[in-house]
Protein backbone atom coordinates (compact mmCIF):
# COMPACT_ATOMS: atom_id res chain seq x y z
CA UNK A 1 0.00 0.00 0.00
CA UNK A 2 1.22 3.48 -0.89
CA UNK A 3 2.49 5.35 2.23
CA UNK A 4 3.25 9.07 1.57
CA UNK A 5 5.17 9.48 4.81
CA UNK A 6 7.47 6.55 3.96
CA UNK A 7 8.19 7.83 0.42
CA UNK A 8 8.96 11.34 1.68
CA UNK A 9 11.54 9.91 4.08
CA UNK A 10 13.24 7.90 1.31
CA UNK A 11 13.45 10.89 -1.02
CA UNK A 12 14.91 13.06 1.74
CA UNK A 13 17.54 10.45 2.58
CA UNK A 14 18.52 10.08 -1.14
CA UNK A 15 18.88 13.84 -1.56
CA UNK A 16 21.10 14.09 1.51
CA UNK A 17 23.29 11.26 0.19
CA UNK A 18 23.69 12.92 -3.22
CA UNK A 19 24.48 16.25 -1.56
CA UNK A 20 27.17 14.60 0.56
CA UNK A 21 28.74 12.92 -2.45
CA UNK A 22 28.77 16.19 -4.37
CA UNK A 23 30.47 17.96 -1.49
CA UNK A 24 33.08 15.23 -1.23
CA UNK A 25 33.79 15.42 -4.98
CA UNK A 26 34.12 19.22 -4.85
CA UNK A 27 36.53 18.93 -1.94
CA UNK A 28 38.68 16.35 -3.74
CA UNK A 29 38.90 18.49 -6.88
CA UNK A 30 39.98 21.55 -4.92
CA UNK A 31 42.64 19.68 -2.94
CA UNK A 32 46.25 19.86 -4.20
CA UNK A 33 47.62 16.86 -6.18
CA UNK A 34 49.85 14.72 -4.00
CA UNK A 35 50.43 11.69 -6.26
CA UNK A 36 53.28 11.25 -8.79
CA UNK A 37 53.04 13.21 -12.06
CA UNK A 38 52.22 11.27 -15.24
CA UNK A 39 55.24 9.83 -17.11
CA UNK A 40 54.43 11.83 -20.26
CA UNK A 41 52.92 15.28 -20.03
CA UNK A 42 51.30 16.76 -23.11
CA UNK A 43 53.52 19.50 -24.53
CA UNK A 44 56.71 18.27 -22.86
CA UNK A 45 59.44 17.17 -25.34
CA UNK A 46 60.73 13.60 -25.15
CA UNK A 47 64.33 13.18 -24.02
CA UNK A 48 65.49 12.32 -27.54
CA UNK A 49 63.81 15.48 -28.82
CA UNK A 50 65.85 17.57 -26.40
CA UNK A 51 69.02 15.90 -27.71
CA UNK A 52 67.92 16.53 -31.32
CA UNK A 53 67.51 20.21 -30.47
CA UNK A 54 71.13 20.28 -29.29
CA UNK A 55 72.26 18.80 -32.62
CA UNK A 56 70.28 21.46 -34.47
CA UNK A 57 71.79 24.18 -32.27
CA UNK A 58 75.29 22.93 -33.10
CA UNK A 59 74.58 23.08 -36.84
CA UNK A 60 73.19 26.60 -36.49
CA UNK A 61 76.24 27.72 -34.50
CA UNK A 62 78.68 26.26 -37.03
CA UNK A 63 76.80 28.11 -39.76
CA UNK A 64 77.08 31.41 -37.87
CA UNK A 65 80.79 30.93 -37.25
CA UNK A 66 81.74 29.87 -40.79
CA UNK A 67 83.18 32.52 -43.09
CA UNK A 68 81.48 31.06 -46.16
CA UNK A 69 78.23 29.34 -47.10
CA UNK A 70 76.98 26.05 -45.67
CA UNK A 71 74.38 23.46 -46.57
CA UNK A 72 73.50 20.47 -44.38
CA UNK A 73 71.16 17.52 -44.75
CA UNK A 74 70.99 14.73 -42.15
CA UNK A 75 68.53 11.83 -42.21
CA UNK A 76 67.75 9.27 -39.52
CA UNK A 77 67.50 6.10 -41.60
CA UNK A 78 65.50 4.38 -38.85
CA UNK A 79 62.57 6.79 -38.71
CA UNK A 80 63.17 9.08 -41.69
CA UNK A 81 63.47 12.32 -39.72
CA UNK A 82 65.65 15.01 -41.29
CA UNK A 83 67.64 18.02 -40.14
CA UNK A 84 68.12 20.57 -42.92
CA UNK A 85 70.05 23.80 -43.40
CA UNK A 86 69.91 25.51 -46.80
CA UNK A 87 68.89 22.13 -48.25
CA UNK A 88 67.99 23.33 -51.74
CA UNK A 89 70.99 25.57 -52.41
CA UNK A 90 72.97 24.29 -55.41
CA UNK A 91 76.62 23.57 -54.62
CA UNK A 92 79.57 22.53 -56.76
CA UNK A 93 80.23 18.87 -55.93
CA UNK A 94 83.93 18.43 -56.73
CA UNK A 95 84.82 14.74 -56.23
CA UNK A 96 81.60 14.00 -54.34
CA UNK A 97 79.88 13.54 -57.71
CA UNK A 98 81.87 10.32 -58.07
CA UNK A 99 79.34 8.51 -55.84
CA UNK A 100 76.81 8.84 -58.68
CA UNK A 101 79.25 7.29 -61.19
CA UNK A 102 79.75 4.43 -58.72
CA UNK A 103 76.00 3.93 -58.41
CA UNK A 104 75.53 3.81 -62.19
CA UNK A 105 78.29 1.20 -62.48
CA UNK A 106 76.48 -0.99 -59.95
CA UNK A 107 73.11 -0.34 -61.59
CA UNK A 108 74.50 -1.58 -64.91
CA UNK A 109 75.99 -4.61 -63.19
CA UNK A 110 72.49 -5.43 -61.96
CA UNK A 111 71.03 -5.33 -65.49
CA UNK A 112 72.28 -7.71 -68.17
CA UNK A 113 71.49 -5.63 -71.24
CA UNK A 114 73.94 -5.36 -74.12
CA UNK A 115 76.44 -2.56 -73.63
CA UNK A 116 76.14 -2.35 -69.85
CA UNK A 117 79.38 -2.08 -67.93
CA UNK A 118 80.19 -4.94 -65.59
CA UNK A 119 82.18 -4.90 -62.37
CA UNK A 120 84.59 -7.54 -63.68
CA UNK A 121 85.15 -5.98 -67.11
CA UNK A 122 88.90 -5.56 -67.65
CA UNK A 123 90.75 -2.35 -68.41
CA UNK A 124 94.35 -2.23 -69.67
CA UNK A 125 96.26 0.82 -68.52
CA UNK A 126 96.54 3.47 -71.24
CA UNK A 127 98.79 6.48 -70.62
CA UNK A 128 96.47 8.59 -72.80
CA UNK A 129 93.88 8.36 -70.03
CA UNK A 130 96.06 10.03 -67.42
CA UNK A 131 95.01 13.38 -65.92
CA UNK A 132 96.22 15.23 -62.83
CA UNK A 133 95.59 13.87 -59.33
CA UNK A 134 95.76 10.20 -60.30
CA UNK A 135 98.13 8.74 -57.76
CA UNK A 136 97.26 5.08 -58.41
CA UNK A 137 96.72 5.08 -62.16
CA UNK A 138 99.93 7.01 -62.73
CA UNK A 139 101.83 4.17 -61.06
CA UNK A 140 100.45 1.44 -63.32
CA UNK A 141 102.38 0.11 -66.32
CA UNK A 142 100.84 1.28 -69.63
CA UNK A 143 99.86 -1.53 -71.98
CA UNK A 144 100.58 -4.16 -69.33
CA UNK A 145 98.62 -3.63 -66.12
CA UNK A 146 95.05 -4.90 -66.26
CA UNK A 147 92.43 -4.07 -63.65
CA UNK A 148 88.67 -4.53 -63.36
CA UNK A 149 86.02 -1.83 -63.29
CA UNK A 150 85.59 -2.61 -59.60
CA UNK A 151 89.30 -1.94 -59.12
CA UNK A 152 88.90 1.38 -60.91
CA UNK A 153 85.95 2.17 -58.64
CA UNK A 154 88.08 1.48 -55.58
CA UNK A 155 90.79 3.81 -56.90
CA UNK A 156 88.11 6.44 -57.55
CA UNK A 157 86.80 6.22 -53.99
CA UNK A 158 89.86 5.47 -51.86
CA UNK A 159 92.22 8.10 -53.29
CA UNK A 160 89.80 9.98 -55.55
CA UNK A 161 91.87 8.97 -58.59
CA UNK A 162 90.70 11.23 -61.42
CA UNK A 163 91.94 9.06 -64.30
CA UNK A 164 90.12 6.02 -62.95
CA UNK A 165 86.99 8.16 -62.64
CA UNK A 166 87.20 9.37 -66.23
CA UNK A 167 87.63 5.82 -67.54
CA UNK A 168 84.52 4.77 -65.62
CA UNK A 169 82.55 7.77 -66.91
CA UNK A 170 83.39 6.67 -70.45
CA UNK A 171 82.40 3.09 -69.67
CA UNK A 172 79.05 3.75 -67.96
CA UNK A 173 78.16 6.86 -70.00
CA UNK A 174 77.69 10.37 -68.62
CA UNK A 175 74.12 10.56 -69.92
CA UNK A 176 73.28 7.24 -68.26
CA UNK A 177 74.38 8.67 -64.91
CA UNK A 178 72.07 11.65 -65.37
CA UNK A 179 69.20 9.43 -66.55
CA UNK A 180 69.54 7.40 -63.35
CA UNK A 181 69.47 10.61 -61.32
CA UNK A 182 66.34 11.73 -63.18
CA UNK A 183 64.68 8.40 -62.36
CA UNK A 184 65.27 9.14 -58.67
CA UNK A 185 63.75 12.61 -58.96
CA UNK A 186 67.03 14.49 -58.51
CA UNK A 187 66.93 17.21 -61.21
CA UNK A 188 69.64 19.42 -59.68
CA UNK A 189 72.20 16.63 -59.37
CA UNK A 190 74.17 16.66 -62.61
CA UNK A 191 77.35 15.07 -63.94
CA UNK A 192 78.32 17.55 -66.68
CA UNK A 193 82.05 17.13 -67.14
CA UNK A 194 84.93 14.76 -66.55
CA UNK A 195 87.50 15.32 -63.84
CA UNK A 196 90.12 18.03 -64.45
CA UNK A 197 88.29 19.37 -67.50
CA UNK A 198 89.08 23.02 -66.83
CA UNK A 199 87.72 24.12 -70.18
CA UNK A 200 84.31 22.63 -69.41
CA UNK A 201 84.32 24.26 -65.97
CA UNK A 202 85.13 27.65 -67.48
CA UNK A 203 82.26 27.16 -69.92
CA UNK A 204 79.93 26.68 -66.96
CA UNK A 205 79.58 22.89 -67.17
CA UNK A 206 80.04 22.03 -63.52
CA UNK A 207 79.11 18.97 -61.49
CA UNK A 208 76.32 20.06 -59.15
CA UNK A 209 73.83 18.99 -56.49
CA UNK A 210 72.00 20.13 -53.36
CA UNK A 211 72.22 18.83 -49.79
CA UNK A 212 68.64 17.52 -49.91
CA UNK A 213 69.13 15.69 -53.21
CA UNK A 214 72.33 13.96 -52.11
CA UNK A 215 70.67 12.98 -48.83
CA UNK A 216 67.81 11.49 -50.86
CA UNK A 217 70.30 9.74 -53.17
CA UNK A 218 71.99 7.92 -50.29
CA UNK A 219 68.67 7.12 -48.59
CA UNK A 220 67.34 5.62 -51.84
CA UNK A 221 70.45 3.46 -52.17
CA UNK A 222 70.26 2.32 -48.55
CA UNK A 223 66.55 1.50 -48.85
CA UNK A 224 66.98 -0.66 -51.96
CA UNK A 225 65.39 1.67 -54.49
CA UNK A 226 68.35 1.46 -56.88
CA UNK A 227 70.17 -1.86 -56.32
CA UNK A 228 69.46 -5.32 -55.01
CA UNK A 229 70.57 -6.39 -51.55
CA UNK A 230 73.93 -7.90 -52.53
CA UNK A 231 74.94 -4.97 -54.72
CA UNK A 232 73.88 -2.46 -52.04
CA UNK A 233 76.23 -4.19 -49.61
CA UNK A 234 79.11 -4.13 -52.09
CA UNK A 235 78.44 -0.51 -53.08
CA UNK A 236 78.75 0.61 -49.46
CA UNK A 237 81.73 -1.71 -48.92
CA UNK A 238 83.64 0.05 -51.70
CA UNK A 239 82.49 3.47 -50.49
CA UNK A 240 83.65 2.66 -46.94
CA UNK A 241 87.25 2.08 -48.08
CA UNK A 242 89.36 4.14 -45.61
CA UNK A 243 90.27 7.55 -47.00
CA UNK A 244 91.42 10.99 -45.90
CA UNK A 245 88.19 12.88 -45.18
CA UNK A 246 86.43 15.02 -42.60
CA UNK A 247 83.29 13.09 -41.61
CA UNK A 248 85.28 10.33 -39.83
CA UNK A 249 87.81 12.68 -38.26
CA UNK A 250 86.15 12.98 -34.81
CA UNK A 251 84.18 9.71 -34.92
CA UNK A 252 85.53 6.48 -33.32
CA UNK A 253 87.70 4.47 -35.67
CA UNK A 254 85.62 1.28 -35.39
CA UNK A 255 82.50 2.87 -36.90
CA UNK A 256 81.91 1.97 -40.56
CA UNK A 257 81.51 5.14 -42.63
CA UNK A 258 80.71 5.00 -46.36
CA UNK A 259 81.52 8.51 -47.54
CA UNK A 260 83.13 10.57 -50.26
CA UNK A 261 84.75 13.98 -49.77
CA UNK A 262 85.31 16.59 -52.45
CA UNK A 263 87.33 19.76 -52.62
CA UNK A 264 88.08 22.64 -54.95
CA UNK A 265 89.31 26.16 -54.32
CA UNK A 266 86.85 27.70 -51.87
CA UNK A 267 84.85 24.46 -51.65
CA UNK A 268 84.86 21.62 -49.13
CA UNK A 269 82.22 18.85 -49.13
CA UNK A 270 81.74 15.45 -47.55
CA UNK A 271 78.77 13.07 -47.61
CA UNK A 272 77.68 9.50 -47.06
CA UNK A 273 76.21 7.03 -44.58
CA UNK A 274 77.49 6.57 -41.03
CA UNK A 275 76.60 3.10 -39.73
CA UNK A 276 76.16 4.03 -36.07
CA UNK A 277 75.11 1.02 -34.00
CA UNK A 278 71.31 0.56 -34.15
CA UNK A 279 70.88 4.02 -35.74
CA UNK A 280 72.55 4.55 -39.16
CA UNK A 281 72.21 7.98 -40.70
CA UNK A 282 72.92 9.95 -43.86
CA UNK A 283 74.99 13.10 -43.54
CA UNK A 284 75.66 15.62 -46.28
CA UNK A 285 77.69 18.78 -45.63
CA UNK A 286 78.53 21.22 -48.42
CA UNK A 287 80.45 24.49 -48.22
CA UNK A 288 81.40 27.23 -50.68
CA UNK A 289 82.84 30.76 -50.80
CA UNK A 290 85.31 29.77 -48.08
CA UNK A 291 87.88 32.38 -47.14
CA UNK A 292 89.97 29.61 -45.58
CA UNK A 293 89.31 26.06 -46.83
CA UNK A 294 90.45 24.58 -43.52
CA UNK A 295 87.44 26.23 -41.87
CA UNK A 296 85.21 24.20 -44.19
CA UNK A 297 87.00 20.98 -43.23
CA UNK A 298 86.57 21.79 -39.54
CA UNK A 299 82.89 22.66 -40.00
CA UNK A 300 82.24 19.27 -41.62
CA UNK A 301 84.10 17.41 -38.86
CA UNK A 302 82.26 19.25 -36.08
CA UNK A 303 78.80 18.67 -37.57
CA UNK A 304 79.57 15.01 -38.25
CA UNK A 305 80.81 14.48 -34.68
CA UNK A 306 77.70 16.12 -33.22
CA UNK A 307 75.44 14.04 -35.46
CA UNK A 308 77.23 10.83 -34.50
CA UNK A 309 76.94 11.73 -30.82
CA UNK A 310 73.16 12.07 -31.20
CA UNK A 311 72.61 8.84 -33.16
CA UNK A 312 75.02 6.83 -31.02
CA UNK A 313 73.28 7.85 -27.80
CA UNK A 314 69.77 7.32 -29.15
CA UNK A 315 70.81 3.96 -30.56
CA UNK A 316 72.05 2.79 -27.16
CA UNK A 317 69.34 4.30 -24.97
CA UNK A 318 65.75 3.79 -23.91
CA UNK A 319 63.10 6.31 -24.93
CA UNK A 320 63.74 8.15 -21.67
CA UNK A 321 67.49 8.45 -22.25
CA UNK A 322 68.76 5.66 -20.05
CA UNK A 323 71.69 3.62 -21.37
CA UNK A 324 71.08 0.09 -20.17
CA UNK A 325 74.05 -2.19 -19.63
CA UNK A 326 75.17 -4.93 -17.25
CA UNK A 327 77.14 -2.51 -15.09
CA UNK A 328 74.10 -0.32 -14.55
CA UNK A 329 71.06 -2.58 -14.35
CA UNK A 330 69.35 -1.21 -11.19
Amino acid sequence: MYNPRFMTTRVTTLCLSLLGAACALAQSLSAPLTGPPPSVIVGTPAQSELLWQKLDATVQQVNRDLNGTLGVAIMDLTVGRTLLLNPDAVFVQASCIKVTVLAELYRQEQHTGVGNARLNDLYTMNSADLVADSSIMAGLTPGVTRVTNRDLATFMVAVSDNSATNVLIDRVGMQNVNTMLDSLGLPHTRLQRKMMDVGAAKAGRENLSTPREMMTFFADLYQGKVLNKDLIADYFKVLSTPKASDIPRLIPDDIVIANKPGELAGVRNDMGVVFAANRPFVIVVMTAYLEHERDGNDAIAKIAASAYDYFDRVGRSSEHGRIVNERNSH
